[in-house]
């Protein structure tokens, strides 16, 4: 019994805040940490009712059956299962009721056959109610005092934790060796009680013996250390898929036990707790002394890697078979963000609605069960859109350029069915997704080419007189960066085309936002490239208008010692802050779309042979809202000489066009000064047009007249009111067919990101008061607010601010 006391606890505490993860689940932990060679799995999510909000209640029959047949399968595959409650947010520790409630809860879960237990005093008010005033010298002695009867009632288990309030270095006041709090726990908490510690850090970026032995000198004993390495719960646009790493090997012999919290997704815990046993292996063979026995997160990493690969590519069903629907979209709390509305966990598959069924493959992208009358499917519309260009234009459509100079896209095709992601997609995954305080190989990429790209734009801006030399080092530099971003993009393809759906749902939000992060940022470097202003700008050199954040990233800047909730959004955010617009986070928050999709999409800034295929698409959309046959169009240009022309003929560098497998889909178009362009458009455009169509002799199209009546009145004059705060324009089109409206909005981000970068400080959208549809689109994408009557009376004006 003493030899078994003394085991070197390793493994998983499921503590995070969110959904509890489900019992199928956690019998595919159990079944890992088997095969792994870990030992302990502390039982405490934050978010089932009855182990923090509603501890005081016991669980049902039906929960009970639950428990138990957890408990059982745990030690069926030899490991320790520790039950933890978290009383500390409302107990009245002086309560001889609250204490009978408590010594209650934990006998019925004691009477299923549990027997190591842990109490959880973290992330609470340190403050006490008059009765415990009264009755105790000291938070911690009030602490302490009902820890110590609640060991003696259990019998003195062989595992008993406590979790302390002041946990980590930096929640100690003063400091960790003056703290009375921890004085006291050191003092007056019996020996055999193990105390739960984080290290210097809620999430701590190393561990030694060094940082360690000050801890242990005040507790008094070696503390078992609670690791938040890779939880993700207080950012739900971080995951952490990279190795165990930072913690010394030699660690275990000055701990009583080390045990992971890891991603609140389960399917993402794959590489940090295969390598976790790694460690935990390389630890009890130190006695070897060779090189072999040494944990190295790299090799360890290239082993689960390895195994993963296999995992990754069996045909796994969402949530391990269980009814769970919870891939990671909004529902993410932070580290303070309590749920109190959750369910039980034991309780969570009835409650929760199943996942729909439905083959997720490029080619089919699934209708809501709930499709309105009139809807159609995206890809019955794809296949109407490919129908209708064919007619316009039989000529195949074919790889076009960039828009950049000496840049072109690659040729897409439809990623479809359900293939094998490659080792290398994987690693760039795991890159991509590495850990708090540190991004991998790929991520540093990323952001490191971004960085130079962006403070040296000024080598290929519109009146740059650099050496070619020093253009075509920039050029080259950005051409490996779109390569990285299209990678990207083919990641979250495959990911979507996969056979593991169970992978899919938890990884799919992330893949998803940095796709779009991805199509943003490699828009905005084609279109760096010749289209910064100068410094000879009226609206103010680059060097004034890039007011952009810091060119380092924040998770690598050497001795920050904060915690990594500070660098919001991982490589997403990072990524986001180095763009023009980054501090708009309305722009870049935008949840998942319920059925995932991967279809490939691509951003581009505008070139001239577009311009037919933007003209169709236009009079495909104006067809579509009037009905009637494409011949009832006295031009075959007329609609897109209206709504496109000016901007494609004056101002084609504020152009994006939208593209997917099947060729254009969007666009947008801007305006960076309204008031000059309105003068450029009297001057040249409106006359061009009275030449392209004649009011009398030879016209053979009727009506045009109006047309350039109606061209007049767009390029009226809009009140300085309006362009004092909002000088630029701008007007998007996107087919509804599109089954993801957050391209569209990417789309549009590219835009802003340009305007903003050429100084713009705030844009506005004009909508005719029969155009609700693009009123309606507007809003749905989050264009900020809608006011009326703003621009000579007109219905609705969108606008957006960009400082």
């Amino acid at each position: 019994m003493e030899e078994k006391k003394k085991e070197f606890l390793c493994g998983v505490v499921e503590g995070f805040y969110g959904r509890p993860w489900s019992m199928d689940q956690r019998k595919v932990l159990f079944h890992w940490m088997q095969q792994w060679g870990l030992n302990t799995y502390l039982y405490g999510p934050k978010d089932d009712l009855k182990h923090r909000l509603l501890w005081r209640e016991v669980y049902s029959p039906e929960e009970e059956a639950q428990l138990r047949t957890l408990i059982m399968e745990a030690q069926s595959r030899g490991l320790r299962f520790v039950y933890a409650l978290s009383p500390g947010q409302d107990i009245v520790f002086s309560s001889a009721c609250d204490l009978t409630l408590l010594k209650r809860k934990l006998r019925q879960v004691s009477d299923l056959g549990c027997q190591a237990f842990a109490i959880l005093f973290d992330d609470i008010d340190h403050s006490m109610c008059q009765a415990d005033s009264e009755a105790f010298s000291s938070f911690a002695q009030a602490q302490v005092t009902v820890t110590n009867e609640i060991y003696r009632f259990l019998g003195e288990p062989a595992v008993f934790l406590f979790c302390p309030t002041e946990y980590c270095g930096s929640l100690c006041s003063p400091s960790v060796s003056k703290s009375p709090y921890l004085q006291t726990v050191g003092e007056e908490l019996l020996p055999n009680i193990t105390v739960i510690w984080t290290g210097s850090k809620v999430i701590s970026r190393k561990m030694s013996v060094d940082c360690l032995a000050e801890v242990e000198s005040v507790l008094q004993r070696p503390p078992l250390v609670w690791d938040n390495l890779h939880a993700n719960d207080y950012d739900s646009r971080r995951l952490f898929l990279g190795p165990f790493k930072g913690r010394e090997a030699r660690l275990r012999s000055h701990l009583r036990g080390l045990l992971l919290n890891p991603n609140c997704e389960f399917e993402a815990n794959y590489i940090p707790l295969h390598t976790l046993g790694s460690w935990y292996r390389s630890g009890a063979e130190e006695e070897r002394k060779d090189e072999e026995s040494e944990y190295c997160p790299d090799r360890a990493l290239s082993a689960a890697l390895h195994d993963w690969m296999d995992e990754l590519n069996q045909p796994l069903q969402a949530g391990r078979q269980s009814s769970r629907a919870d891939h990671r979209s909004s529902t993410a709390s932070s580290v303070r963000c309590k749920t109190p509305d959750s369910p039980s966990t034991f309780r969570v598959t009835n409650v929760v609605a199943k996942l729909p069924v439905f083959p997720l493959n490029s080619s089919s992208p699934p209708s809501s069960p709930t499709k309105l009358k009139g809807e159609t499917g995206g890809h019955d519309g794809e296949k109407k859109r490919s129908k209708q260009s064919s007619q316009s234009n039989p000529q195949p459509l074919g790889p076009r350029e960039a828009g950049g100079k000496g840049h072109k896209v690659q040729s897409r095709g439809v990623c479809g069915g359900k293939g094998l992601l490659s080792e290398a997609q994987v690693r760039l995954l795991v890159g991509l997704h590495y850990l708090p305080h540190e991004h991998g190989p790929s991520a540093q990429k990323l952001l490191q080419d971004l960085t130079w790209l962006k403070s040296n734009c000024q080598l290929v801006s519109a009146n740059s007189k650099k050496a070619p030399q020093k253009m075509d080092e920039w050029r080259g530099r950005a051409t490996g960066f779109m390569t990285l971003c299209d990678e990207i993009a083919q990641l979250h393809c495959s990911v979507v085309g996969g056979a593991n759906r169970a992978v899919l749902y938890d990884l799919y939000p992330y893949v998803w936002d940095l796709r779009n992060m991805a199509l943003v940022a490699k828009a905005f470097v084609y279109w760096l490239d010749g289209r910064v202003l100068g410094d000879s700008s009226t609206l103010g050199s680059w060097r004034n208008c890039l007011h952009w954040c810091g060119k380092t990233s924040g998770a690598d800047l050497p001795g920050m010692e904060s915690e990594p909730w500070v660098f919001k959004g991982g490589v997403s955010g990072e990524v986001q802050m180095l763009l023009p617009t980054g501090s708009s986070s309305e722009l870049f928050s935008h949840p998942p779309p319920l059925f995932p999709t991967s279809r490939l999409y691509n951003i581009r800034p505008y070139h001239s042979r577009d311009k037919m295929e933007l003209y169709r698409m236009v009079r495909q959309l104006q067809l579509r809202i009037k009905g009637g046959p494409e011949s009832s169009f006295a031009h075959p240009d007329v609609v897109g000489d209206r709504c496109l022309g000016p901007c494609l003929a004056m101002c084609p560098e504020y152009s994006f066009i939208l593209e997917d497998e099947l060729g254009v889909c969007g666009c947008v178009l801007g305006i960076l000064d309204v008031r000059s362009f309105a003068k450029r458009c009297q001057a040249s455009w409106i006359p061009a047009m009275r030449d392209k169509y004649p009011p009398k002799g030879g016209n053979t199209y009727p009506n045009t007249q109006d047309l350039i009546q109606m061209m007049e009145e767009d390029q009226g004059e809009y009140p300085d009111s309006l362009l004092y705060h909002f000088p630029s324009q701008l007007r998007l089109d996107a087919l509804p067919e599109l089954v993801d409206v957050s391209v569209s909005r990417t789309l549009l981000t590219a835009l802003l990101t340009a305007l903003k970068a050429n100084g713009s400080q705030g844009v506005f959208c004009e909508v005719q008061p029969t155009d609700r549809q693009r009123l309606e689109f507007l809003t749905k994408l989050g264009f900020l607010e809608i006011l009326r009557g703003e621009a000579r009376s007109r219905e609705g004006v969108v606008l957006g601010r960009l400082i």
